[in-house]
């Protein structure tokens, strides 16, 4: 498994070699491929070299809705947590991240603009969606939630995403050995989903078959399916700022868009440890 260098000073893991497939640039066929080798290496947040790419992909996570709160802010407190979460490059520390995971402290923070910002946010959502019925009250109680911010490039594997997780586990233990405010009742995964959806341009066909048919969920962050399995609630969520208009102009598929939602997921501090291993396993399992 990939190391980060100790949580007292600021550094690289040791690199993981990955096989990532590109295009031959040399040949107009679509079907030949090149296997070339990526290093990835993790390192903690760094406030001097990665404000950029952590707004970047924070404004991914959170869509179209990033507009709603003060991104800026979000990852100046992000990268004030040196310590906690993992950036992943490569090409050194010097270079953009690919990847993050972070966890922050919402009733720690809650009087800060961004956290406010999405604590009210999550709410709403939450309220308006019966499957994460808990979130609301517990987000209201003054228990310390640990709300979980994980994204990356949409290319990136996602045998990247075990280390990172693991790595926070073990950086929260230590910052609470330390009495830092890092021990946590939950944690509130913020990630995304999506769906496949029709076009506006070929609804009258489609009124011509019979029926309808539920949407099929997607997941972005494939190891969302596994951490479900442990959450107390989980749910997705619609954009407040998207519209089909959107969906329909970045179609994916030949006969189908694609509708991203955000999505929660929430996990009892206890069970977050056998959460982890469990992606572990199922990341690492052989296709």
């Amino acid at each position: 498994m990939a190391k980060k260098r100790a949580r007292e000073a600021d550094g690289a893991t040791e690199p993981r070699d990955n096989d990532k497939m590109v295009e031959d640039s040399d040949s107009s066929d679509d079907e030949d491929f090149e296997m070339i080798n990526v290093d990835f290496e993790w390192f903690n947040f760094n406030e001097k070299i990665d404000f950029h790419g952590t707004r970047s992909l924070i404004r991914q996570l959170f869509d179209v809705d990033a507009q709603l709160f003060d991104v800026s802010a979000l990852a100046d407190l992000i990268l004030s947590q040196s310590s906690i979460g993992s950036t992943v490059k490569t090409d050194g520390e010097e270079s953009d991240p690919f990847a993050l995971l972070t966890a922050l402290n919402i009733q720690e923070h809650r009087q800060k603009k961004p956290i406010a910002q999405i604590i009210e946010y999550l709410t709403e959502k939450a309220r308006a969606t019966p499957s994460l019925a808990p979130i609301p009250e517990l987000l209201a109680s003054g228990q310390h939630v640990g709300v979980i911010l994980s994204e990356r490039l949409i290319n990136m594997p996602s045998d990247i995403v075990p280390p990172l997780y693991s790595m926070l586990i073990d950086e929260i233990k230590d910052a609470v050995e330390d009495e830092e405010p890092y021990e946590f009742t939950h944690y509130l995964i913020v990630s995304k989903t999506y769906h496949e959806i029709e076009s506006k341009l070929d609804v009258e066909e489609r009124k011509k078959k019979k029926g309808k048919q539920d949407a099929t969920l997607y997941y972005f962050h494939p190891e969302d399916e596994v951490l479900q399995k442990h959450a107390v609630a989980y749910g997705s969520y619609p954009f407040s700022k998207m519209d089909d208009a959107v969906a329909d102009s970045k179609r994916a598929f030949q006969e189908m868009g694609v509708m991203p939602m955000g999505s929660l997921i929430l996990i009892e501090a206890s069970k977050f440890a056998d959460a982890v291993k469990a992606v572990g396993e199922y990341l690492s399992a052989p296709s």
